[in-house]
């Protein structure tokens, strides 16, 4: 089988981390997502994965199954709702979670989409933007399915700098107001350590944004729904996780708070620019 080479940038090299961690998942005896295509591309692409280790990995697919839950949550509401992942990376998300009526877009740079597209084809409802987050041209793409709209962002905005994380926040907020949108945020304590974590030693890209209280982020014109950790999630995305999930990472949140409870999944509803 010849593989596909991979030519990324500093950043955009990092989502072949999440990547590796739901491929480990789906050949667990107990996967969390059971993500096989995650599996089928990792066979596929012609990089050294195995230089990815540490609990970062396990971490990535909790991360993807609490906003999974919210994504089910908003279709179950809206069952031919638009669904927009913000720095798509080679998620499945569009596959996986589809309800055969709703409308997805997958956005990421250039090429991420390149790479992208040699595994996930679009579909009539499924479209992929070469974009950043950051402008603002694709709005008005995804405005035309007429909503209503769930916005995520997956481990993507902590590598922007602050003020370009509000800007793209309160632009959506500008379009799409009183829409759905979902992001992680974390501390400062967290943050500090990342040279410490064996995934980032294996890369160069560094996060830089941190945010240590989700609901300071309501000065920007956000409203805060909802916050979780690994140690808090959605209770019927709980109930999905192996036992040593959900009893040990309440555990370790009171016995090690910087190191559960310093990063944060979050549900936000959209409100005008301040």
């Amino acid at each position: 089988m010849t593989k596909e080479s991979v030519r990324l940038g500093t950043v955009q090299e990092t989502l072949l981390i999440p990547l590796y961690g739901r491929a480990l998942d789906a050949a667990a005896r107990r996967p969390v997502l059971g993500d096989d295509a995650a599996r089928a591309m990792v066979a596929r692409i012609d990089y050294d994965f195995a230089k990815f280790r540490g609990p970062s990995l396990g971490g990535s697919v909790l991360r993807s199954a609490i906003f999974d839950g919210w994504v089910r949550r908003f279709l179950t509401a809206h069952p031919d709702g638009t669904v927009v992942e913000l720095g798509a990376g080679l998620s499945t998300r569009s596959r996986r979670l589809d309800n055969g009526r709703a409308r997805w877009f997958d956005l990421d740079l250039p090429d991420t989409v390149e790479l992208r597209a040699k595994f996930l084809a679009d579909s009539e409802r499924t479209t992929t933007l070469a974009a950043s987050v950051l402008d603002t041209d694709w709005h008005e793409r995804v405005a035309e399915t007429g909503g209503p709209y769930f916005f995520l962002s997956e481990a993507v905005l902590l590598y922007f700098e602050p003020a370009q994380v509000r800007s793209a926040v309160q632009a959506l907020g500008a379009r799409f107001p009183g829409s759905a949108l979902s992001f992680d945020t974390c501390g400062h304590a967290l943050m500090s350590r990342q040279d410490r974590n064996p995934v980032f030693r294996a890369v160069d890209a560094r996060m830089t944004w941190t945010c240590d209280d989700p609901r300071a982020l309501e000065d920007w014109g956000i409203r805060l729904d909802e916050t979780r950790t690994f140690a808090t999630p959605q209770p019927e995305v709980g109930r999905g996780w192996p036992w040593r999930h959900r009893y040990g990472l309440p555990v370790l949140a009171r016995l090690a708070p910087p190191t559960v409870n310093a990063y944060r999944m979050n549900l936000f509803t959209l409100e005008t620019a301040r």
